[in-house]
């Protein structure tokens, strides 16, 4: 061998050499990344992959708590649950979602209707949730499918709780109902401070006091700890907390009274709202047409739905909330008062009211003189006039910073959601509502309508009676209620909602006394005096009649040759004893005509029934359902004796004075006069 071979074979064992100690140091840095992961996965982080292991073995359920009833004042249930069993489908388990419904129609009956709201749940569910093709099946069909349940991956048998409404339509708008939760709802959730409380909840309020008393209503969720099996089934039970279910809302409506005043209306629109002036209680909240809540159970469908939508009657408006109205002459009281505040007008200034007036060269009718006319005439013979030159003495931001602070053109602050402002206007407003300059002007002649009730003014039956509980309190504001308590679901205690403090209008009591005198005339001389003949206590009220469509000048008004939707509105405001009120209410009947024609007659029959304890005999509702009927006919009735359907709770803890005192006598005089009323003009 030469030096040569020697020399490259040393070479070589050194780089041989040089890549096996390479190779280790690599294999030792490998060796230890690894230690070191090991070391992080066993022991620091140890106990957080001990409880994912476990997890994946456990499973945590949401316990979904039964939902809170609602009750009447005095006790009867006017929301409450019931379970049944639905049939389900999660789609993401399924294969062929037509195929397994049409499989599903052989075992149990599933209608056209049960496919159309199916798939209008599916727009806002997501693919892996549960959705119920049928609901409340019954035993039979139960065990139908139990037999067959081997033929339907991905469709189950849930047991369920339903809301139930069992007066259906009476008092629907005030109730509200609960529905499913849409995506958007979701959404919304998240953002809540108790979200978590609503894990596995499915429904949610949607309108009245289900959405207005939603947190209180829901419940605690509660939950159960479950060992799993590799394939996700149940082993058994590691923990759990039982739900709490939710308290139960007593309101202070009287669904007595509130189902009489829907009788009375029959087929007729409007709406009425009757309120305790002491503390802003609300004891009647009607709106003419309503609608049966159990059809939002699970889900309206699409013909019921598009009868209810399209309906030109809107039974689903709200019309004491949401609807507006021109107040007509029940607006002059306030203006009344307006005027003495403003010191544009004392109570003995005397006016000339020649049936008409004219300003700017155009006349604005007043349908009859009255003659020499101070304040205390002008509400009893209800003068346009008298309230024609008050308006245009005061001008429209006067009228506007008056009138405000009454409850005109604001929220009244009720614990229901969805109410609107109406209009109270002011220069600032046309300003700001119209776009072009001359539409953004403020003319003169606007400001006298004001005075009547009529022009821009557009407030809702809230607000007016709002206003004239005010005015029955003696100037100080209440504001409406309709939580009147709750009952805990876990003691059974009952416990008063919070109420806010009463609000003095700061205003001369001489200057209360001197309209509160006015309105009292009214149903002794003025324009409800034969609708209030013979009853049993004195009250204060202001017919009204407020347009529907404008009427030009140089016409005559003639409601046989408009179409019933465009006929006047009939209005009365009012409460009573008018010595020490306890109720004050305002009602509207849509294109009715007179006040005193259609509206003051449902006034009539509210406060016989809560201040004499008397219902109105059949003959009598039937008349007042054609608007036929003036002072009561027939004999009336105890109003105890009439029965509500469904369940009637007892309140635990209740203070006595909350509830109706009523009189199981009276009720009139029996030389009364009957029958149909003779109208006079407001």
């Amino acid at each position: 061998m030469s030096f040569i071979e020697v020399r490259n074979t040393e070479s070589v064992l050194q780089d041989f050499k040089l890549r096996v100690w390479v190779i280790a140091i690599v294999v030792m840095l490998l060796l230890g990344v690894i230690v070191a992961r090991l070391v992080v996965l066993q022991v620091a982080r140890h106990d957080a992959f001990v409880e994912r292991a476990e997890s994946n073995r456990t499973a945590v359920v949401p316990i979904v708590p039964n939902r809170g009833q609602i009750l009447d004042r005095n006790g009867v249930v006017l929301a409450s649950n019931y379970s049944a069993y639905t049939l389900e489908i999660t789609r993401s388990k399924v294969e062929n979602l037509e195929e397994t419904i049409d499989g599903l129609a052989e075992v149990v009956e599933i209608t056209p209707r049960d496919r159309r709201k199916f798939k209008r749940l599916m727009e806002d569910s997501k693919s892996f949730e549960s959705i119920p093709i049928r609901t409340r099946l019954t035993d039979v069909e139960v065990a139908k499918f139990a037999a067959q349940r081997w033929r339907f991956p991905g469709v189950d048998i849930q047991a369920r709780l339903f809301r139930s409404y069992p007066l259906e339509s009476v008092g629907g708008h005030v109730v509200g109902y609960i529905g499913r939760i849409n995506q958007r709802e979701k959404e919304a959730i998240e953002d809540w401070e108790d979200a978590a409380n609503y894990r596995g909840t499915e429904v949610i309020g949607k309108l009245g006091i289900e959405q207005s008393y939603e947190k209180e209503l829901h419940g605690l969720t509660g939950w159960e700890q479950l060992e799993t099996s590799a394939g996700g089934y149940a082993v058994r039970r590691l923990n759990s907390r039982p739900a709490t279910p939710g308290d139960s809302i007593v309101l202070s409506l009287d669904i007595r009274l509130q189902k009489l005043v829907e009788e009375l209306y029959g087929s007729r629109r409007g709406a009425l709202v009757a309120l305790d002036p002491r503390n802003g209680e609300v004891l009647a909240m009607v709106s003419k047409p309503t609608y049966d809540l159990n059809l939002f159970v699970g889900g309206i469908d699409t013909e019921n739905w598009a009868l209810l939508n399209e309906s030109i009657d809107r039974p689903l408006l709200n019309r004491a909330l949401r609807g507006t109205y021109p107040p007509g002459s029940t607006y002059k009281p306030f203006m009344a008062i307006a005027g003495l505040e403003s010191g544009k007008r004392r109570t003995d200034t005397i006016i000339q009211d020649n049936g008409s007036w004219t300003f700017g060269g155009h006349t604005f009718r007043s349908g009859h003189p009255n003659g020499a006319t101070n304040l205390h005439r002008s509400i009893v013979k209800s003068s346009n006039v008298y309230y024609y030159m008050l308006a245009n003495d005061m001008g429209v931001d006067s009228i506007h910073e008056w009138l405000g602070p009454m409850g005109f053109g604001q929220q009244t602050g009720i614990d229901l959601r969805g109410e609107v402002r109406g209009v109270l206007p002011s220069t600032e407003w046309k300003r700001n509502t119209y776009k072009r300059p001359e539409q953004k002007k403020w003319y003169a002649g606007e400001t006298i309508s004001l005075g009547i009730g009529q022009g821009y003014n557009n407030f809702t039956i809230l607000q007016l009676a709002d206003a004239m509980a005010m005015l029955a309190n003696h100037g100080v504001k209440n504001k409406p209620q309709l939580g009147l308590g709750r009952i805990d679901a876990v003691t059974r205690e009952y416990q008063p909602l919070s109420h806010e403090a009463p609000q003095s209008m700061g205003y001369k009591p001489s200057n209360v006394e001197a309209v509160r005198n006015a309105v009292a005339a009214v149903t002794v001389e003025g324009t409800a005096r034969r609708v209030f003949a013979g009853a049993g206590y004195l009250s204060a009220g202001k017919t009204g009649t407020a347009q529907a469509v404008g009427v030009r000048q140089n016409e005559k008004y003639n409601a046989a040759k408009l179409s019933e939707y465009q006929r006047d509105h009939s209005l009365y405001i009012a409460y009573a004893p008018a010595d020490n009120p306890t109720i004050a209410l305002a009602v509207i009947v849509e294109n009715a005509g007179f006040g005193a024609a259609a509206a003051a007659p449902i006034a009539r029959r509210v406060m016989d029934y809560w201040l004499l304890g008397r219902y109105p005999s059949e003959e009598d509702i039937a008349a007042m359902r054609k608007g036929l009927a003036g002072t009561p006919v027939g004999v009336s009735r105890n109003a105890n004796d009439i029965a509500m359907p469904g369940e009637t709770l007892p309140l635990p803890g209740l203070p006595v004075h909350q509830l109706p005192n009523f009189r199981t006598e009276g009720g009139g005089s029996p030389e009364a006069p009957s029958g149909p009323v003779e109208v006079e003009e407001d």
